[in-house]
């Protein structure tokens, strides 16, 4: 069963200046969650019916978008748009272009000076290798958790810890120096391991329906809270390996981190119904499981409107600039840029030339022509590289978290409820 702990808070901060509320001991409580594997878990007949609206939703994305947009275009624009979302849920602000620029600056091997850019790109290299990691079937192992999460903190202050289970107690809310005063404190650290073992069990099976698995591994992810940092941007990953193994998304990724972003207060109290004391068989776990359950559904559901949304402006715009640029012919090193421009809006003669599978010569020759026609224009990015960047597709990336921050998917209806990112 799961159960509140009591623990005494000693501080060793005396001499450092900190006001006395920080510094006085204090007595907390931690939650240790229940394991999840061999559990029964029972949806209500509502929230069954949500969860297999949103497993339809995401079945209908992945199957819709060979036929509408490159595939690898759209999984790429989606994938970096989670991880964005995935960042600014813990904070961390960067615009569009600023990511993309930062993206290039890497692929040009020079030091990053943008902080916050390279923590969000490490989210992305997270994610694409948390997808890639797991296939249809196969298990989501603890070691596969670990790597996401290394590679999540890699080349950040905080590197030295990523891949390693905390080693002490952490809190959420309150002050940074104790947990007295705390929203949330997870299980102690000796509680980790066994715990995400277990969820990792529970992540391997096959027996509850596949947004519903995700819903329940994510807030138990988020409950134990394994690591140091990262833990918010590990959990949401956990999501798209869940769905990806279970064959929901095995090519586009619903962006559901866009969604969560926005309904936050949703999103935190969902979490805390999630976590009941006592039997799981409980009037109040089994209500809390179910309303954090129809919650996240709810976002899958939103989420895969939001992609269609991007989806439909992506093939406008392809069909603008083949109509801006007149007769192609077709598999042209042009062609086959203008097909692969939506998913790498700022590019380089090399990266071009990797994109569209042709050597540098053509790769010039195409992008020579889409800066004649006003679709890419001349940029410098890092010490003083050149690259070449489509505002076109930029503005309409920054259009959609624009759009996204209102709960009702319309800022004229429904206010923001949460920052709206910058273009820059």
């Amino acid at each position: 069963m799961s159960e509140v702990l009591k623990r005494r808070w000693q501080s060793d901060l005396d001499g450092l200046g900190l006001p006395r509320k920080d510094r006085t001991p204090c007595d907390y409580e931690v939650y240790v969650p229940d394991p999840l594997a061999g559990r029964q878990i029972v949806l209500a007949g509502d929230v069954a019916a949500d969860v297999a609206d949103a497993e339809a939703a995401i079945v209908r994305l992945n199957a819709d978008a060979r036929a509408l947009v490159d595939t690898e275009v759209l999984a790429r624009i989606l994938l970096r748009a989670e991880a964005v979302a995935s960042s600014r849920i813990e904070g961390l602000e960067v615009g569009a272009r600023r990511l993309l620029h930062a993206e290039v600056i890497r692929g040009l091997r020079e030091s990053p000076s943008d902080i916050t850019a390279t923590e969000v790109l490490g989210n992305i290299d997270a994610m694409v290798h948390g997808v890639e990691a797991v296939g249809p079937g196969e298990p989501i192992t603890v070691d596969v958790l670990l790597e996401v999460h290394r590679r999540l903190l890699s080349g950040t202050r905080l590197a030295e810890y990523g891949g390693r289970f905390r080693k002490e107690q952490n809190w959420i809310g309150g002050s940074n120096y104790n947990p007295c005063s705390a929203a949330f404190v997870p299980p102690p650290y000796e509680y980790v391991e066994r715990l995400v073992t277990d969820l990792c069990v529970f992540s391997s099976t096959d027996h509850l329906p596949a947004v519903a698995q995700a819903a329940i591994a994510h807030a138990q992810f988020e409950t134990i809270h394994p690591f140091v940092d990262g833990n918010g941007r590990t959990g949401r990953a956990l999501i798209h390996l869940i769905l990806r193994r279970r064959g929901l998304a095995v090519r586009v990724l619903p962006p559901v981190s866009l969604v969560l972003a926005t309904w936050a207060q949703s999103y935190i109290d969902g979490l805390m119904q999630f976590r009941y004391v006592g039997s799981p068989t409980s009037t109040k776990a089994v209500k809390g499981i179910n309303t954090w359950v129809a919650r996240f559904a709810g976002a899958c559901t939103r989420s895969v409107a939001d992609a269609a949304t991007f989806e439909a402006r992506a093939v406008a715009l392809e069909e603008q600039w083949r109509e801006r640029l007149g007769a192609i012919r077709a598999n042209s090193g042009t062609d086959r840029l203008l097909r692969k421009l939506p998913g790498a809006p700022v590019i380089t003669v090399d990266s071009a030339a990797t994109l569209i599978g042709r050597t540098f010569k053509p790769a010039a020759e195409a992008i020579e022509h889409l800066v004649a026609a006003g679709i890419l224009r001349q940029v410098t990015v890092g010490r003083r590289n050149r690259a070449f960047e489509a505002p076109e597709v930029i503005a309409a990336f920054t259009a959609l978290e624009r759009q996204l921050p209102s709960p009702g998917g319309d800022t004229r209806t429904s206010a923001p409820a949460r920052s709206v990112p910058r273009g820059q």
